[in-house]
């Protein structure tokens, strides 16, 4: 019991604590490696299923990757850019902070439900799949949205600057 209460603590402090880089974040310019560098550093995560307690079956860990890849929609769908002075900026979005404590009650109650037919250290990696299942599409929507605008607004001054 003391496991589940530590590992749900944990849960919500790092929820806020991506809420608060993620409201940081949008008063600075971002660029490419700021966007995809996240997943990379997340990616060594994955190393805790060298260690068979972590291990699930391929299928579990392919529906948990496809339940994070639909929650990532609505990450996706808050995450906006825009230009100010030459430099690109995350746009603010007030229904992502909401979007993520949402997602946080539901995986919270998933795992709560899930700990009682799962043990603990395969709910922690089924979980960690279903964060990078997460991640992966967010961070690559973002890229591409990213590289958009930077085509755009380069496409404008082409336009706007005489030759």
């Amino acid at each position: 019991m003391l496991v589940q209460i530590l590992s749900l603590l944990i849960g919500v402090v790092f929820a806020f604590s991506i809420i608060a880089v993620r409201l940081k974040a949008s008063k600075k310019p971002t660029n490419t490696k700021k966007i995809l560098l996240p997943p990379v550093f997340m990616s060594t995560g994955a190393l805790m299923f060298i260690f068979q307690p972590f291990r699930v079956p391929f299928t579990e860990a392919l529906e948990a990757f496809l339940v994070g890849a639909f929650f990532s929609i609505f990450l996706i769908k808050t995450s906006k850019f825009e230009m100010h002075d030459n430099q690109v900026y995350l746009k603010r979005s007030k229904a992502f902070i909401f979007i993520l404590i949402g997602l946080l009650v539901i995986r919270t109650v998933m795992k709560i439900f899930l700990e009682k037919t799962i043990d603990v250290p395969q709910t922690g990696g089924l979980f960690f799949i279903l964060a990078y299942g997460m991640i992966i599409p967010w961070r690559v929507a973002m890229f591409v949205m990213y590289k958009r605008l930077l085509k755009k607004h380069s496409s404008n001054d082409e336009i706007v600057t005489p030759t």
